[in-house]
């Protein structure tokens, strides 16, 4: 059975990562990439799925468990305290280059003596696929199809019940090495890895990328942990950024709001490269942008929203029916639907993102140029067309607040950006478009009577994305509309403090999005939270609110994709970006960071510029 959602932390190589529970087991693991078929999918169903686990021969409840991270690195330690001694595992995933990829585990005595249990039972193609397996030197190796994994230790496993097991003794001073390694099945069997070269190679890895940091607030410790999460979900080869590490973790336990996001949004283009930007992080900001405008290249109108690793546009979505989903909760999607549908407010997202690697010095040429000229183009075609919105409704189109406000943020920065290339001509077109979509969006995006912006024209119901309004400069955080906008939401979205992304009727099919029941408060909508009400003079206010966030975090330091309250556990996909981008940004916010890197030079003049 799968732990809990914050029972687990991660390993990764920057091309995959795994999902390490607190009773020793991986419970998730794709190989070769994210988004490839899991050979370890317990996490979505039971131990025959596929898993990994080792363990104290004894009960979990006769061991006392505590783990960390090795300093600021992708390492985990796991220490277990028995009645014999105690004993640590160590597991980390080498950083990939040209070696294939590779899951180390090292079991090592502290003291005493302490009898250990190995179980290994791997299943491709999302724990539906029992393989062939069969005996190597130092270990077995396991095909099946184009899939091929060898395990070198040097215990010797037995085979028993479709899984490979082995109890073993670990006295103080003992180090017994597990090596995981895949390859496609066509190629010979991998050559053997010396674990502990291994670790002291990735350990520098680490400590070299951690030193390139330029962060040195007062929250340090959450900020280094999120910018190593998402180099941890960092696609090396192309830069790209997925979203989370898994898919169908549940917003709502046992219901049917479960996702794949095993891939790369645009709406995160703008906060990750300012994230990645403000820390010192200009290479991995230069590689999302390059990923990005190589996403997005071709004709203007087939932008999706998402797309693969490297950029693929086929993410057709389907159902794992094997698998009877994270405690109940079913569907088990592989792929996501949400790439085919029309949500406007990334054509804003790219501009925005564009305009800051230009203002950065990441990237300036003609091609650049023209890409944002035939993506507006297009924007100012159908800008005042109903889309699916930020949060990818499946309840039909309608003009949402937010998409129309992105669709201005497009304007209004290639409205300063012409104007300053000396283009005026282009510059008041814009410039009137984007009037345009100002009042607009003040006279029918507004509702006086709830006092709050709304979730789409002509409703009253909610939205939490309105937060962005004073952070893209649309309209400054002081203005009533806003501060009366900021209130409401706390009012009528929060839950125990925290806010949920719009208005659902627990039980009940949601008009908006299409789907049944509810979830949890929005992590990232609860950083938007505490960065407006910072914005509006709030500090106090945004400090308890930002603190309170980060006391969510697991064990370990990460974050999923939401909170429930009702059961006081973490939900949705774990970790997930897009919760970790905008804790960097509102700590560096609130800490007062260096004003080189703010986002000034592109955005509204009423938006506050943070002294260093």
């Amino acid at each position: 059975m799968a732990g809990r959602i914050e029972d687990y932390a991660i390993v990764g190589d920057m091309q995959s990562v795994a999902l390490v529970c607190r009773d020793g087991s991986v419970d998730w693991l794709c190989l070769p990439r994210f988004d490839s078929a899991a050979c370890f999918a317990a996490l979505l169903g039971t131990d025959q799925h596929g898993h990994w686990r080792i363990a104290p021969a004894e009960s979990a409840d006769q061991a006392t468990v505590t783990r960390r991270y090795a300093g600021d690195t992708l390492i985990l330690e796991t220490d277990w305290e028995t009645a014999g001694g105690t004993v640590r595992v160590t597991d980390f995933m080498p950083p990939r280059g040209d070696d294939p990829p590779t899951l180390i585990r090292i079991v090592e005595g502290l003291s005493g003596t302490v009898s250990m249990t190995v179980s290994l039972q791997l299943r491709f193609g999302y724990g539906s696929i029992v393989p062939w397996v069969y005996r190597v030197d130092g270990g077995i190796r396991a095909i099946a199809g184009p899939d091929s994994i060898c395990l070198r230790t040097p215990l010797e496993l037995i085979g028993r019940d479709r899984s490979h097991q082995a109890t073993f003794p670990v006295s103080a001073g003992d180090r017994v090495p597990f090596v995981l390694t895949y390859q496609p099945s066509h190629c010979s069997a991998p050559p053997v890895t010396d674990a502990l070269e291994s670790l002291d190679e990735t350990r520098r890895f680490w400590d070299g990328w951690v030193a390139k940091c330029t962060y040195k607030g007062e929250y340090r410790d959450a900020v280094v942990r999120s910018l190593i999460t998402l180099k941890a979900l960092t696609y090396r080869p192309t830069g790209g950024i997925v979203a989370a590490a898994t898919t169908s973790l549940p917003e709502d336990i046992g219901g049917v709001r479960n996702w794949d996001y095993r891939y790369c949004w645009l709406r995160d283009a703008t906060i990750t490269l300012e994230a990645l930007l403000r820390t010192g992080y200009t290479d991995e900001a230069r590689a999302w942008r390059m990923w990005l405008a190589r996403a997005i290249a071709g004709d203007a109108a087939d932008v999706q929203i998402m797309y693969g690793v490297a950029g693929e546009r086929r993410l057709a979505e389907w159902e794992a029916g094997w698998l009877p989903g994270y405690e109940g909760s079913a569907p088990v999607r592989i792929g996501n639907a949400a790439a085919g549908q029309l949500q406007l407010d990334v054509y804003g997202e790219v501009i925005d993102a564009l305009q800051l690697s230009c203002q950065s010095g990441l990237h300036d040429d003609r091609h650049s140029w023209a890409l944002q000229r035939a993506l507006l183009s297009f924007l100012e075609e159908h800008w005042a067309e109903p889309d699916e919105g930020l949060w990818e409704v499946r309840g039909g189109r309608r003009h949402f607040v937010h998409s129309k406000v992105m669709a201005w943020v497009a304007f209004d920065r290639a409205a300063r950006y012409a104007q300053s290339q000396g283009q005026a001509g282009l510059a008041r077109r814009w410039r009137d478009i984007a009037d345009q979509i100002h009042l607009q969006v003040c006279e029918k995006g507004y509702d006086p009577v709830r006092g709050a912006f709304t979730q789409y024209y002509g409703a009253n119901e909610l939205d939490a994305a309105v937060l962005l309004i004073p952070d893209v400069g649309f309209l400054p955080a002081d203005d009533p509309r806003v501060v009366s906008t900021i209130r409401t939401l706390q009012r009528d979205l929060s839950q125990d403090g925290f806010l949920r992304r719009y208005e659902l009727s627990s039980g009940q099919t949601s008009a908006v999005d299409g789907l049944a029941g509810s979830e949890g408060a929005f992590l990232a909508c609860s950083f938007w939270l505490a960065n407006a009400l910072d914005l509006a003079g709030k500090t106090e206010e945004a400090v308890a609110v930002f603190e309170r966030l980060l006391a969510l975090r697991n064990d370990v330091g990460l974050l999923s994709e939401e909170y429930d309250p009702r059961y006081g556990r973490l939900v949705g996909n774990m970790p997930q970006a897009f919760s970790h981008v905008p804790l960097v940004q509102t700590a560096l916010n609130l800490s007062g960071h260096a004003e080189e890197h703010r986002r000034s030079t592109i955005v509204s003049d009423v938006r506050r510029i943070v002294s260093g």
